[in-house]
């Protein structure tokens, strides 16, 4: 292990509640299952511990990491996955570890009555995935935060949309005692309404004040400062629509910026701003919903961007990140000689890490967190992008990792003039996403303004 991961590997056991705000790749995971292993065998602290994770790292990762390091071998896991019944069996099994994935943590609690769970330690992988303090995962959760001897939060992207996203995680450390009791206590003391009245603005020295109240029990660790990353090589390939194509776009989004004012809308709220620019990006990408979700084919200028990008890659792997679902089946039926694979399982990570496989599909969503897919020569491709900054950074993290010892070239296809413009300039991570959503939509609106 290096001397980073041994830091917060006693940073754990020193702390009982405790984060750790790790970069991608600086090995959160094997950190966290020695000091677990250290405190079950060695400090006989603790008997058994619950890890929550996504679903994909639930499944592999953490016994990936069990299995790859020597000094964590005798350790037991139990993944509470499946059925309710096969999950109900793997919490019957004698284990170290249980993993739970984050969308059955409710059922988890109501199984134990919402009070009271039998597990020492709690783990939380992705902590930023309990960001809202309104989800039911999160409010499971804090029902039965007392029942913990030790809670430890894990994540390399605390704050993906601003300081705003601190509060719930640090919560479920502390209860309250450092960001307050409350949301709203939080929000008046660290925050002020943005002008467009949908979202929160940190004070001047809410950074400072935050960052000085969580000294004490979160240590942060960035890649740059530890690993030694390859060369990584981004690329924006632009795609411009015939005259005919971009006038059926502008006639689109036209209809679309109206639509929003026929059906009595008063204000523009972030949800219906969310809804008129999936709808644009799905139009830029070539494919549709219509209301009953049937898909509309406009054009097919990224497909064939994407195939030129496979060939210029020369037999080499690429990774592609696509959005919509039926994007995913146009690339299926499109890249069909290549033998594309969409990743579902441990043995597609294991091929595609082995060369095995040329294209691989991927959603964002499904697959951005925790998976290791460094090994070899390889490139990723977004074919469509979304307005989520922490799914960008862990996608592109992949491949962009330590252990790796060839350069990454990461592709973005971008049609000229459309809503894929808006997003990109969400990407440097120094905005936040929401408002510049907000702006575009804005700007849509000012641009229609005279046929309300």
């Amino acid at each position: 292990m290096h001397r980073y991961q041994s830091k917060a590997v006693e940073h754990t056991i020193l702390n009982p509640f405790c984060g750790l705000f790790l970069d991608m790749g600086l090995g959160k995971t094997v950190s966290l299952l020695t000091a677990i292993k250290r405190l079950i065998y060695e400090e006989l602290e603790i008997d058994t511990v619950l890890v929550i994770a996504p679903k994909r790292v639930a499944e592999s990762v953490w016994s990936a990491e069990v299995e790859k390091w020597e000094h964590l071998q005798g350790l037991k896991l139990s993944k509470i996955i499946g059925t309710a019944k096969e999950r109900k069996a793997a919490l019957n099994k004698k284990a170290d570890v249980y993993l739970i994935s984050r969308d059955n943590v409710a059922w988890l609690c109501g199984e134990y009555g919402g009070s009271m769970l039998p597990f020492d330690m709690l783990v939380i992988d992705e902590s930023s995935s309990f960001k809202n303090h309104a989800s039911l995962r999160f409010k499971a959760l804090k029902q039965v935060q007392a029942c913990f001897k030790r809670v430890v939060i894990l994540t390399g992207t605390p704050a993906p949309n601003g300081l705003i996203d601190l509060w719930t995680q640090i919560w479920l450390l502390d209860r309250g005692e450092r960001l307050g009791k409350t949301i709203s206590w939080f929000r008046d003391n660290y925050f002020r309404k943005s002008y467009n009245g949908f979202s929160y603005d940190a004070l001047n020295d809410s950074d400072e004040r935050i960052h000085n109240k969580l000294t004490d029990i979160c240590i942060s660790m960035k890649s740059e400062d530890y690993l030694e990353l390859p060369e990584r090589i981004d690329s924006f390939i632009n795609i411009e629509f015939p005259p005919a194509l971009m006038k059926k776009y502008n006639d689109f989004e036209r209809e679309k910026v109206l639509e929003m004012f026929n059906e009595d809308e008063t204000e523009i709220t972030a949800m219906n701003a969310a809804a008129l620019s999936n709808k644009l990006l799905q139009f830029a990408g070539g494919a549709i919903y219509d209301e009953d979700r049937g898909v509309h084919v406009i054009h097919d200028l990224k497909l064939e961007a994407t195939e030129e990008f496979i060939e210029a890659a020369n037999g080499k792997p690429v990774l592609i990140a696509y959005t919509y679902k039926h994007e995913l089946e146009r690339l299926l039926v499109k890249l069909a000689k290549y033998k594309p694979v969409r990743l579902k399982t441990d043995q597609h990570i294991k091929d595609w890490n082995a060369g095995k496989i040329q294209v691989m599909l991927m959603h964002p969503a499904s697959g951005g967190h925790g998976l290791n897919l460094q090994e070899g020569y390889s490139s990723a491709l977004w074919f469509s992008l979304n307005w989520s900054l922490e799914l960008y950074m862990q996608f592109n993290k992949r491949l962009h990792r330590q252990g790796r010892k060839y350069p990454v070239n990461i592709g973005h296809l971008i049609a000229r003039g459309t809503e894929d413009e808006s997003v990109v300039l969400s990407l440097d991570g120094k905005r936040d996403t929401q408002e510049i959503l907000m702006q575009a939509v804005k700007a849509k609106i000012e641009k229609y303004k005279n046929n309300f």
